[in-house]
């Protein structure tokens, strides 16, 4: 509906919410009352002073009536309902909804807001509880200190005949131990919250080599073209500080560099809107491994899909994250994913369509196949990595086909109920 034509739905808006009857007002403003409930129900267009006449007595200004609701207000609208189920058809009436119902559209926008920026937190924080080493010990130590205070003050409190040198010991603990509590609960508040600035950015070599990869969008041109070696790019990165992140971001190079002599870039690129992101048609039309056309596809500029990588322990050694699809920073996935499934099954390819639970309950087609790397060396096991393809599904095409199986990133931030793979309490589930 146009926007001008929501004049009247905004006029029967503001006399009700002004708790007036349609006959008080068409008295106030000198017309029928049948005449207002045809300006009410957007059957009459009106403009020049009768519509000042109407905002006067409703105690608004007349671009309150016309002008209808903001492009934000309905933008968040939109976003609200977006993966929610909301028909198309219904998603259009979105600034009928806002110009009818102002206050209810305020309220469910800012619900939507509220709403989205408490699952970003608790993602956040919940990840860093669950995964990262240096605040477990942070943890430790505030608590450990405090422990050492609370004895130290005992001793203090009871032993009323302590020897005055040994008084005065104890005391000097205190007052370090006390130092030292202030100094760990600071840290550990910088942890928490990174805007304080109080904790030094903390990081493992992986971490700094998918910052490195994200900081080049996953895609290395110049490296593929011959025109830089990979000990260019890893010498002069910020993000890798440590030799061990530049050993690890230059074997991700190499690697590149290898399939992409085996797959170039415009080739693939050129049989994409013919063949779509399908790693099976994919590999038959070029001829290569399932597992090279992953990686590529994984890489190509602005499609948006994600790639995890994993060995036979469960660690996961490569991440590359789809919008709506998390991956946790430190092993400890979903232990439903097709990239596990696929570990003892070399040469399967297995396809499965999940669904993340969620706010918006993203759809995905992952493919998963396993391989071995390395030599093979008699009466010992070979080393298996898995590779598992995240393609996002459209809305449209999430009806089609088979049901979406439900698996989470990992247990600690999943709220799917009833689930056999689960090995730890979520601290999303209720009564936590």
């Amino acid at each position: 509906m146009a926007r001008e034509a929501l004049t009247g739905s905004r006029i029967r808006e503001r006399r009700i919410i002004a708790g007036l009857k349609q006959a008080d007002l068409a008295r106030r403003i000198g017309i029928s009352a049948s005449y207002l409930n045809l300006i009410e129900h957007n059957r009459r267009r009106i403009g020049g002073k009768l519509l000042l006449d109407i905002a006067g007595a409703l105690g608004v200004e007349a671009s309150a009536l016309t002008e209808g609701a903001e492009a934000a207000l309905i933008a968040a609208l939109r976003d609200a309902a977006h993966g929610t189920g909301v028909p198309e058809a219904e998603m259009d009436r979105a600034e009928e909804f806002a110009g009818r119902f102002p206050g209810w559209a305020d309220a469910l926008a800012a619900s939507h807001r509220k709403t989205s920026s408490l699952e970003r937190a608790v993602e956040t924080l919940s990840d860093r509880l669950a995964h990262n080493p240096e605040l477990a010990a942070s943890v430790h130590e505030v608590l450990s200190t405090a422990a050492a205070i609370r004895s130290t003050a005992s001793i203090l409190a009871e032993d009323k005949d302590l020897d005055a040198s040994w008084r005065e010991r104890f005391h000097a603990n205190i007052n370090e131990d006390s130092r030292r509590l202030a100094a760990s609960s600071k840290t550990l508040v910088g942890f928490l919250d990174a805007e304080t600035g109080e904790a030094a950015v903390s990081s493992t070599p992986q971490e700094e080599v998918e910052a490195f990869l994200a900081a080049h969008e996953f895609n290395f041109a110049e490296l593929e073209a011959g025109n830089v070696q990979p000990a260019d790019l890893v010498d002069g990165a910020i993000e890798l500080s440590s030799n061990a992140a530049r050993h690890v971001a230059r074997d991700v190079l190499e690697r590149t560099v290898a399939d992409s002599r085996r797959l170039a870039m415009s080739n693939l690129v050129a049989v994409l809107p013919k063949l779509g992101p399908d790693p099976v048609a994919l590999s038959r039309h070029f001829d290569l491994p399932v597992i090279t056309i992953m990686r590529r596809l994984a890489s190509v500029p602005g499609l948006g899909l994600g790639l995890v990588v994993a060995d036979r322990s469960g660690a996961l050694l490569f991440r590359k994250g789809a919008v709506g699809f998390t991956i946790p920073r430190f092993g400890a996935a979903c232990p439903l994913w097709p990239l596990f499934q696929v570990m003892g099954q070399q040469g399967h390819l297995l396809c499965q369509r999940v669904q993340v639970p969620g706010r918006t309950e993203a759809v995905f087609d992952c493919f998963a196949a396993a391989e071995a790397t390395g030599p093979l060396t008699v009466n010992e096991p070979p080393l298996i990595e898995a590779t598992m393809l995240i393609v996002p599904v459209p809305g449209p095409e999430q009806l089609a086909g088979a049901t979406p199986a439900e698996m989470g990133a990992s247990c600690r931030i999943c709220s799917r109920r009833g689930c056999s793979g689960r090995r730890e309490p979520s601290i999303l589930s209720e009564g936590f």
